[in-house]
């Protein structure tokens, strides 16, 4: 009679490391102080900042994590913060612009023309 063959075991599973729900707060720089709460109810995402009070919500699917949330308030400070700088920007060339009118103008009124009549 022959052996019976042995059936392999299955590889372990690995674990996967659990994400984080407290992040560190873009305003006012405190650590472990932005707490994300997923209310799966009503889909909404809220991260809070216990020591500022700012605070952001999203929508959220089903698949949503704490991180995600943090990140959309990240990525939504980041796109108001240029917002602004484009607009400071833009004042500051319009500024600029209406200076180096002013100085053309004062040019041009320096400069006296002369009609000069020439007699062939």
């Amino acid at each position: 009679m022959g052996k019976r063959k042995s059936r392999a075991k299955p590889a372990p599973t690995k674990r996967m490391d659990k994400l984080d729900t407290i992040f560190s707060c873009p305003f006012c720089n405190h650590g472990s102080s932005v707490e994300c709460i997923i209310d799966m109810k009503h889909l909404i995402g809220k991260a809070a900042c216990r020591i500022c009070e700012e605070s952001f919500s999203t929508t959220i699917t089903a698949l949503t994590e704490a991180i995600d949330i943090y990140s959309e308030w990240i990525d939504e400070c980041e796109r108001v913060n240029t917002a602004e700088d484009d607009v400071v920007q833009e004042e500051e060339e319009e500024v600029e612009e209406e200076e180096e009118e002013e100085e053309e103008e004062d040019d041009e009124d320096d400069h006296v023309s002369v009609k000069r009549k020439y007699n062939f």
